[in-house]
């Protein structure tokens, strides 16, 4: 069985909207564009390589297809992502998109719930859900979700889509393992571990 892995940065307040760049998600009047890299740090880089050690698959939303199509095709060879990006395996999940032309790029058809479901019973590493805010909640609501990899960077934004909006459900989580880096950086690996427990003081 394959796991479905989210994969996101985040600030404090648990903003994950365009952490790459002014122009990644302007979605909704968004400002912050670009708030990941002046708060990162050599660790965070190499913690996010380890999440791709034992996974050999994308799952992405249209938005984060879209733009990590128009990105890595022709990024910078001697960035050792640019290999790793380009050569995994990516499903897309869209019901507008009718073709998705970069390298190793298949568009799931059907429901996206019944389609994950069975990408979870195929042969193959772990998948990485990257980005992809309202796919990473589709697969949350249907308990599709097998593993969170987090950073959690020390900067408030105050607006902006949130990984865990509103509405999200009630989850229990076993840290699996957890590190802060020189910058401050909070690196995160949690599962679901069934329904938060409530007691009082």
């Amino acid at each position: 069985m394959r796991k479905i892995i989210v994969c996101t940065f985040l600030t404090l307040d648990g903003v994950m909207q365009a952490p790459g760049g002014p122009d990644e998600d302007a979605e909704s009047g968004f400002e912050h564009g670009g708030w990941q890299k002046p708060v990162a740090d050599d660790e965070v880089g190499t913690a996010i390589a380890g999440w791709y050690e034992h996974s050999d698959a994308m799952l992405l939303g249209r938005k984060t297809y879209e733009i990590f199509a128009s990105y890595w095709p022709t990024a910078d060879p001697d960035n050792p992502f640019t290999h790793r990006m380009n050569s995994m395996h990516k499903y897309v999940a869209s019901r507008t998109l009718t073709s998705v032309e970069w390298q190793n790029s298949t568009l799931l058809e059907g429901g996206i719930v019944d389609a994950v479901r069975q990408l979870k019973a195929s042969d193959g590493g772990n998948i990485n859900v990257v980005g992809s805010g309202d796919l990473a909640q589709t697969l949350m609501r249907h308990d599709l979700v097998d593993e969170y990899r987090l950073t959690i960077h020390p900067v408030i934004i105050g607006t902006g889509k949130r990984l865990f909006a509103d509405g999200a459900i009630p989850t229990a989580l076993e840290p699996v393992s957890v590190l802060t880096t020189k910058g401050g950086t909070i690196v995160g690996v949690y599962r679901p571990n069934g329904k938060p427990s409530y007691d009082s003081y």
